[in-house]
Protein backbone atom coordinates (compact mmCIF):
# COMPACT_ATOMS: atom_id res chain seq x y z
CA UNK A 1 0.00 0.00 0.00
CA UNK A 2 2.62 2.27 0.57
CA UNK A 3 4.24 2.04 -2.72
CA UNK A 4 0.60 2.90 -4.28
CA UNK A 5 0.51 5.68 -2.54
CA UNK A 6 3.42 7.14 -3.40
CA UNK A 7 2.81 7.01 -7.40
CA UNK A 8 0.72 10.19 -7.82
CA UNK A 9 3.35 11.95 -6.02
CA UNK A 10 6.00 10.89 -8.60
CA UNK A 11 3.78 11.97 -11.25
CA UNK A 12 3.11 15.18 -10.21
CA UNK A 13 6.35 16.38 -10.28
CA UNK A 14 6.42 15.37 -14.71
CA UNK A 15 5.81 17.73 -17.00
CA UNK A 16 2.29 17.50 -18.31
CA UNK A 17 3.05 16.04 -21.46
CA UNK A 18 4.15 13.26 -19.79
CA UNK A 19 1.58 13.11 -17.21
CA UNK A 20 -0.81 12.73 -20.01
CA UNK A 21 0.36 9.82 -21.90
CA UNK A 22 0.90 8.00 -18.57
CA UNK A 23 -2.74 9.18 -17.96
CA UNK A 24 -3.91 7.11 -21.37
CA UNK A 25 -1.65 4.03 -21.42
CA UNK A 26 -2.96 3.25 -17.65
CA UNK A 27 -0.83 1.06 -15.43
CA UNK A 28 1.14 -1.67 -16.89
CA UNK A 29 -0.33 -5.01 -16.43
CA UNK A 30 0.75 -7.81 -14.37
CA UNK A 31 3.83 -10.14 -15.50
CA UNK A 32 1.40 -12.99 -14.93
CA UNK A 33 -2.08 -13.80 -13.87
CA UNK A 34 -3.02 -16.96 -11.47
CA UNK A 35 -4.96 -19.31 -12.77
CA UNK A 36 -8.63 -19.89 -12.07
CA UNK A 37 -9.78 -22.81 -10.63
CA UNK A 38 -9.96 -25.66 -12.51
CA UNK A 39 -13.39 -27.39 -12.60
CA UNK A 40 -12.27 -30.53 -13.67
CA UNK A 41 -12.81 -33.54 -11.17
CA UNK A 42 -10.61 -35.13 -8.82
CA UNK A 43 -8.83 -38.40 -9.58
CA UNK A 44 -10.55 -40.09 -6.67
CA UNK A 45 -13.51 -38.92 -7.76
CA UNK A 46 -13.21 -40.25 -11.31
CA UNK A 47 -11.72 -43.88 -9.88
CA UNK A 48 -14.90 -43.91 -6.83
CA UNK A 49 -17.52 -43.21 -9.64
CA UNK A 50 -16.08 -46.11 -11.70
CA UNK A 51 -15.88 -48.50 -9.12
CA UNK A 52 -19.45 -47.31 -7.95
CA UNK A 53 -20.59 -48.35 -11.45
CA UNK A 54 -18.42 -52.00 -11.36
CA UNK A 55 -19.73 -52.84 -8.15
CA UNK A 56 -23.74 -51.91 -9.20
CA UNK A 57 -23.12 -53.90 -12.62
CA UNK A 58 -21.40 -56.95 -10.51
CA UNK A 59 -24.96 -56.76 -8.70
CA UNK A 60 -27.28 -57.48 -11.21
CA UNK A 61 -24.97 -59.61 -13.18
CA UNK A 62 -25.24 -61.76 -9.45
CA UNK A 63 -28.90 -61.07 -10.22
CA UNK A 64 -29.30 -62.56 -12.87
CA UNK A 65 -27.54 -65.44 -12.76
CA UNK A 66 -28.88 -65.67 -9.91
CA UNK A 67 -26.21 -65.58 -6.69
CA UNK A 68 -27.17 -63.95 -4.08
CA UNK A 69 -29.76 -62.27 -2.06
CA UNK A 70 -33.03 -61.14 -3.71
CA UNK A 71 -32.63 -57.35 -3.02
CA UNK A 72 -29.10 -57.18 -4.67
CA UNK A 73 -30.10 -55.92 -7.93
CA UNK A 74 -32.44 -53.61 -6.84
CA UNK A 75 -29.01 -52.23 -4.93
CA UNK A 76 -26.63 -52.45 -8.26
CA UNK A 77 -29.56 -50.12 -9.86
CA UNK A 78 -29.84 -47.81 -7.31
CA UNK A 79 -25.80 -47.44 -7.19
CA UNK A 80 -25.64 -47.01 -10.60
CA UNK A 81 -28.53 -44.24 -10.82
CA UNK A 82 -26.70 -42.63 -8.11
CA UNK A 83 -23.34 -42.57 -10.06
CA UNK A 84 -25.10 -41.29 -13.35
CA UNK A 85 -26.82 -38.58 -10.98
CA UNK A 86 -23.71 -37.39 -9.61
CA UNK A 87 -22.21 -37.28 -13.15
CA UNK A 88 -24.89 -35.55 -14.49
CA UNK A 89 -25.38 -32.73 -11.92
CA UNK A 90 -21.31 -32.45 -11.97
CA UNK A 91 -21.00 -31.97 -15.90
CA UNK A 92 -23.85 -29.73 -16.26
CA UNK A 93 -22.75 -27.28 -13.15
CA UNK A 94 -25.19 -28.80 -10.60
CA UNK A 95 -24.93 -29.92 -7.25
CA UNK A 96 -24.06 -33.43 -7.45
CA UNK A 97 -24.14 -33.98 -3.44
CA UNK A 98 -27.27 -33.02 -3.41
CA UNK A 99 -29.00 -34.44 -6.25
CA UNK A 100 -27.04 -37.96 -5.83
CA UNK A 101 -27.77 -38.42 -2.19
CA UNK A 102 -31.57 -37.46 -3.22
CA UNK A 103 -31.51 -40.25 -5.61
CA UNK A 104 -29.64 -42.48 -2.90
CA UNK A 105 -32.66 -41.84 -0.44
CA UNK A 106 -35.82 -42.56 -2.94
CA UNK A 107 -34.00 -45.44 -4.75
CA UNK A 108 -32.97 -47.06 -1.48
CA UNK A 109 -36.81 -46.36 -0.20
CA UNK A 110 -38.16 -47.73 -3.22
CA UNK A 111 -36.35 -50.75 -2.55
CA UNK A 112 -37.84 -50.99 0.62
CA UNK A 113 -41.42 -50.16 0.37
CA UNK A 114 -41.15 -52.81 -3.19
CA UNK A 115 -44.29 -51.02 -4.54
CA UNK A 116 -44.81 -51.46 -8.36
CA UNK A 117 -45.49 -47.64 -8.96
CA UNK A 118 -42.26 -46.97 -7.58
CA UNK A 119 -40.10 -49.11 -9.19
CA UNK A 120 -41.56 -48.33 -12.51
CA UNK A 121 -40.75 -44.29 -11.43
CA UNK A 122 -37.40 -45.08 -10.68
CA UNK A 123 -36.72 -47.37 -13.77
CA UNK A 124 -38.02 -44.29 -16.31
CA UNK A 125 -35.71 -41.99 -14.30
CA UNK A 126 -32.99 -43.98 -14.74
CA UNK A 127 -33.44 -44.74 -18.06
CA UNK A 128 -34.43 -40.77 -18.81
CA UNK A 129 -30.75 -39.64 -16.78
CA UNK A 130 -29.01 -42.52 -18.87
CA UNK A 131 -29.66 -41.17 -21.92
CA UNK A 132 -29.41 -37.14 -21.06
CA UNK A 133 -25.71 -38.49 -19.78
CA UNK A 134 -25.35 -40.22 -22.98
CA UNK A 135 -25.44 -37.07 -24.47
CA UNK A 136 -23.58 -34.76 -22.34
CA UNK A 137 -20.71 -36.67 -21.46
CA UNK A 138 -19.42 -36.59 -25.56
CA UNK A 139 -16.67 -33.81 -26.18
CA UNK A 140 -16.49 -32.54 -29.81
CA UNK A 141 -15.37 -34.11 -32.71
CA UNK A 142 -13.10 -32.69 -35.14
CA UNK A 143 -13.22 -35.79 -37.82
CA UNK A 144 -15.79 -38.58 -38.77
CA UNK A 145 -14.22 -40.95 -36.02
CA UNK A 146 -13.72 -38.89 -33.24
CA UNK A 147 -17.82 -38.82 -33.95
CA UNK A 148 -17.67 -42.53 -34.08
CA UNK A 149 -16.22 -43.00 -30.73
CA UNK A 150 -18.16 -40.11 -29.12
CA UNK A 151 -21.40 -42.05 -30.02
CA UNK A 152 -20.26 -45.10 -29.34
CA UNK A 153 -19.93 -43.54 -26.13
CA UNK A 154 -22.91 -42.30 -25.78
CA UNK A 155 -24.06 -46.00 -26.33
CA UNK A 156 -22.25 -47.68 -23.83
CA UNK A 157 -23.66 -45.50 -20.92
CA UNK A 158 -27.06 -45.89 -22.23
CA UNK A 159 -26.38 -49.42 -22.41
CA UNK A 160 -25.34 -49.59 -18.47
CA UNK A 161 -28.18 -47.54 -18.02
CA UNK A 162 -30.59 -50.16 -19.54
CA UNK A 163 -29.19 -52.87 -17.29
CA UNK A 164 -29.66 -50.70 -14.61
CA UNK A 165 -33.36 -50.12 -15.66
CA UNK A 166 -33.90 -53.81 -16.05
CA UNK A 167 -32.70 -54.47 -12.42
CA UNK A 168 -35.91 -52.23 -11.00
CA UNK A 169 -38.22 -55.04 -12.92
CA UNK A 170 -40.91 -52.62 -13.55
CA UNK A 171 -44.22 -53.48 -14.09
CA UNK A 172 -44.98 -51.85 -17.38
CA UNK A 173 -46.99 -50.98 -20.80
CA UNK A 174 -44.16 -50.92 -22.89
CA UNK A 175 -45.10 -48.50 -25.37
CA UNK A 176 -45.99 -46.03 -22.64
CA UNK A 177 -42.74 -46.39 -20.54
CA UNK A 178 -40.67 -45.85 -23.86
CA UNK A 179 -42.89 -42.52 -24.47
CA UNK A 180 -42.47 -41.56 -20.97
CA UNK A 181 -38.52 -42.21 -20.49
CA UNK A 182 -38.29 -40.01 -24.48
CA UNK A 183 -40.55 -37.23 -23.29
CA UNK A 184 -38.39 -36.67 -19.85
CA UNK A 185 -35.02 -37.59 -21.58
CA UNK A 186 -35.84 -34.71 -24.33
CA UNK A 187 -37.25 -32.34 -21.59
CA UNK A 188 -34.34 -32.75 -19.85
CA UNK A 189 -31.91 -32.39 -23.24
CA UNK A 190 -33.04 -28.88 -24.60
CA UNK A 191 -33.32 -27.31 -21.30
CA UNK A 192 -29.65 -28.00 -20.84
CA UNK A 193 -29.14 -27.52 -25.07
CA UNK A 194 -30.74 -23.85 -24.36
CA UNK A 195 -27.95 -23.05 -21.91
CA UNK A 196 -25.12 -24.36 -23.54
CA UNK A 197 -26.43 -23.16 -26.80
CA UNK A 198 -26.54 -19.95 -26.37
CA UNK A 199 -29.99 -19.44 -25.92
CA UNK A 200 -32.61 -19.60 -29.02
CA UNK A 201 -30.71 -16.29 -30.38
CA UNK A 202 -27.71 -18.58 -31.07
CA UNK A 203 -29.68 -20.88 -33.21
CA UNK A 204 -29.54 -18.42 -36.59
CA UNK A 205 -31.91 -20.03 -39.83
CA UNK A 206 -29.45 -22.64 -39.92
CA UNK A 207 -29.96 -23.66 -36.75
CA UNK A 208 -33.77 -22.99 -36.74
CA UNK A 209 -33.41 -24.92 -39.45
CA UNK A 210 -32.38 -27.87 -37.96
CA UNK A 211 -34.27 -27.87 -34.96
CA UNK A 212 -37.78 -28.00 -37.56
CA UNK A 213 -36.41 -30.81 -39.28
CA UNK A 214 -35.60 -32.63 -36.35
CA UNK A 215 -38.60 -32.26 -34.87
CA UNK A 216 -40.25 -33.35 -38.07
CA UNK A 217 -38.25 -36.58 -38.19
CA UNK A 218 -38.41 -37.08 -34.50
CA UNK A 219 -42.37 -37.24 -34.99
CA UNK A 220 -42.63 -39.00 -37.96
CA UNK A 221 -40.39 -41.82 -37.03
CA UNK A 222 -42.28 -41.87 -33.93
CA UNK A 223 -45.94 -42.26 -35.57
CA UNK A 224 -44.82 -44.16 -38.24
CA UNK A 225 -46.51 -47.38 -37.20
CA UNK A 226 -49.91 -45.74 -36.50
CA UNK A 227 -49.58 -43.85 -40.15
CA UNK A 228 -48.89 -47.29 -41.71
CA UNK A 229 -51.33 -48.64 -40.02
CA UNK A 230 -54.18 -46.05 -40.67
CA UNK A 231 -53.30 -44.75 -44.00
CA UNK A 232 -50.85 -47.25 -45.50
CA UNK A 233 -51.91 -49.91 -48.35
CA UNK A 234 -52.67 -53.49 -46.77
CA UNK A 235 -50.06 -54.60 -49.56
CA UNK A 236 -46.72 -52.00 -48.54
CA UNK A 237 -47.95 -53.19 -44.66
CA UNK A 238 -47.16 -56.75 -45.16
CA UNK A 239 -44.11 -55.87 -47.17
CA UNK A 240 -42.38 -54.15 -44.20
CA UNK A 241 -43.50 -56.86 -41.72
CA UNK A 242 -41.84 -59.00 -44.25
CA UNK A 243 -38.97 -57.20 -44.25
CA UNK A 244 -38.97 -56.73 -40.40
CA UNK A 245 -39.42 -60.61 -39.72
CA UNK A 246 -36.71 -61.44 -42.65
CA UNK A 247 -34.35 -59.64 -40.36
CA UNK A 248 -35.51 -60.95 -37.04
CA UNK A 249 -35.40 -64.33 -38.55
CA UNK A 250 -31.84 -64.35 -40.54
CA UNK A 251 -30.43 -61.37 -38.87
CA UNK A 252 -31.72 -61.88 -35.08
CA UNK A 253 -32.70 -58.67 -34.68
CA UNK A 254 -34.31 -55.37 -36.43
CA UNK A 255 -32.72 -52.38 -35.54
CA UNK A 256 -34.95 -49.83 -34.04
CA UNK A 257 -35.63 -46.90 -36.16
CA UNK A 258 -35.48 -44.06 -33.77
CA UNK A 259 -31.92 -44.76 -32.96
CA UNK A 260 -30.88 -45.37 -36.64
CA UNK A 261 -32.91 -42.85 -38.52
CA UNK A 262 -32.74 -39.87 -35.68
CA UNK A 263 -30.75 -40.64 -32.32
CA UNK A 264 -26.99 -41.72 -33.79
CA UNK A 265 -27.12 -39.32 -36.95
CA UNK A 266 -28.08 -36.52 -34.81
CA UNK A 267 -25.35 -37.73 -32.49
CA UNK A 268 -22.63 -37.87 -34.91
CA UNK A 269 -22.99 -35.39 -37.00
CA UNK A 270 -23.96 -33.21 -33.57
CA UNK A 271 -20.40 -33.58 -31.74
CA UNK A 272 -19.04 -33.33 -35.26
CA UNK A 273 -20.84 -29.60 -35.51
CA UNK A 274 -19.97 -28.70 -32.10
CA UNK A 275 -16.27 -28.60 -33.10
CA UNK A 276 -17.24 -25.73 -35.40
CA UNK A 277 -20.41 -24.05 -34.40
CA UNK A 278 -22.12 -24.11 -31.17
CA UNK A 279 -25.57 -24.88 -32.93
CA UNK A 280 -23.61 -28.55 -32.59
CA UNK A 281 -25.77 -28.35 -29.43
CA UNK A 282 -29.34 -28.38 -30.79
CA UNK A 283 -27.84 -31.15 -33.14
CA UNK A 284 -27.20 -33.35 -30.13
CA UNK A 285 -30.08 -32.60 -28.43
CA UNK A 286 -31.80 -34.66 -30.66
CA UNK A 287 -29.38 -37.36 -30.27
CA UNK A 288 -31.47 -38.58 -26.86
CA UNK A 289 -34.00 -39.64 -28.95
CA UNK A 290 -31.34 -42.58 -29.54
CA UNK A 291 -29.73 -42.67 -25.84
CA UNK A 292 -33.12 -43.26 -24.88
CA UNK A 293 -33.67 -46.06 -27.14
CA UNK A 294 -31.20 -47.95 -26.70
CA UNK A 295 -31.73 -47.09 -21.98
CA UNK A 296 -35.66 -48.82 -22.41
CA UNK A 297 -34.22 -51.58 -24.54
CA UNK A 298 -34.60 -53.75 -22.40
CA UNK A 299 -37.95 -53.58 -20.80
CA UNK A 300 -39.98 -55.67 -23.22
CA UNK A 301 -40.02 -59.08 -21.81
CA UNK A 302 -41.22 -60.60 -25.09
CA UNK A 303 -37.64 -59.69 -26.67
CA UNK A 304 -34.61 -61.21 -25.17
CA UNK A 305 -31.18 -59.84 -24.32
CA UNK A 306 -29.79 -61.30 -27.07
CA UNK A 307 -31.87 -59.61 -29.53
CA UNK A 308 -32.24 -56.43 -27.87
CA UNK A 309 -28.35 -55.95 -27.70
CA UNK A 310 -28.35 -56.78 -31.45
CA UNK A 311 -31.28 -54.59 -32.26
CA UNK A 312 -28.70 -52.02 -30.43
CA UNK A 313 -25.43 -52.67 -32.88
CA UNK A 314 -27.47 -52.57 -35.62
CA UNK A 315 -29.09 -49.45 -35.55
CA UNK A 316 -25.71 -48.06 -34.09
CA UNK A 317 -24.30 -49.35 -37.77
CA UNK A 318 -27.32 -47.90 -39.96
CA UNK A 319 -27.15 -44.35 -37.29
CA UNK A 320 -23.32 -44.22 -38.35
CA UNK A 321 -23.69 -44.51 -42.07
CA UNK A 322 -26.54 -42.34 -42.35
CA UNK A 323 -24.63 -39.73 -40.28
CA UNK A 324 -21.34 -40.08 -42.38
CA UNK A 325 -23.46 -39.16 -45.46
CA UNK A 326 -25.29 -35.68 -43.70
CA UNK A 327 -21.32 -34.71 -42.57
CA UNK A 328 -19.95 -34.86 -46.38
CA UNK A 329 -23.18 -32.95 -47.28
CA UNK A 330 -23.24 -30.49 -44.81
CA UNK A 331 -19.23 -29.82 -45.47
CA UNK A 332 -20.09 -29.50 -49.37
CA UNK A 333 -22.96 -26.91 -48.63
CA UNK A 334 -20.90 -25.11 -45.89
CA UNK A 335 -17.42 -25.20 -46.77
CA UNK A 336 -16.36 -25.85 -43.47
CA UNK A 337 -12.72 -24.66 -43.11
CA UNK A 338 -12.62 -23.54 -47.18
CA UNK A 339 -10.47 -26.62 -47.97
CA UNK A 340 -9.38 -24.44 -51.66
CA UNK A 341 -5.41 -24.29 -51.22
CA UNK A 342 -5.38 -27.76 -50.73
CA UNK A 343 -4.48 -30.10 -53.06
CA UNK A 344 -7.10 -33.87 -53.32
CA UNK A 345 -9.60 -34.89 -51.04
CA UNK A 346 -7.69 -35.87 -48.20
CA UNK A 347 -6.26 -32.67 -48.15
CA UNK A 348 -9.18 -30.84 -48.30
CA UNK A 349 -10.44 -32.70 -45.25
CA UNK A 350 -7.44 -32.49 -43.50
CA UNK A 351 -7.46 -28.71 -43.78
CA UNK A 352 -10.81 -28.08 -43.25
CA UNK A 353 -10.06 -30.32 -40.18
CA UNK A 354 -7.31 -28.01 -38.98
CA UNK A 355 -9.94 -25.01 -39.26
CA UNK A 356 -11.96 -27.03 -36.35
CA UNK A 357 -11.15 -25.28 -33.01
CA UNK A 358 -13.73 -24.61 -31.12
CA UNK A 359 -12.87 -25.18 -27.78
CA UNK A 360 -15.17 -27.26 -24.94
CA UNK A 361 -14.77 -28.37 -21.74
CA UNK A 362 -12.91 -32.07 -21.23
CA UNK A 363 -14.68 -34.94 -20.76
CA UNK A 364 -14.38 -34.32 -16.88
CA UNK A 365 -15.09 -30.88 -16.28
CA UNK A 366 -18.16 -28.97 -16.34
CA UNK A 367 -19.79 -27.58 -19.37
CA UNK A 368 -21.60 -24.75 -17.51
Amino acid sequence: MRRTERVPAVIDHLDPPVRRNIALEGPAAPAAVEPAESTQAPIYEIVLWVLVVAGGLAALAAGILPRGPEWLPGAGSVAIATAYTWVLAARTGGRPVVFSALTLAVGALTLVLDRADLRTGAAVVTAAVAAVLGVVITVPAVRFWDAVRETCIAVVVAGIGAVAVLGFEPEVDVTRFEYAALVLALLCAFTLVYRLGAGLHGLGSRGLFIVLFGAVVLVVTLLYAEMLRRYGTHDLVNTLLEGVHWSRDHLGAFPRPIEAVLGVPALVWGTHMRARRRQGWWVCAFGVAGTAAVADSLVNPAISVTESALSVLYGLVVGLLIGYVVIRIDLALTGAGGGKRAVGRRGRRAEEAEHAVRPEPKRTDALL
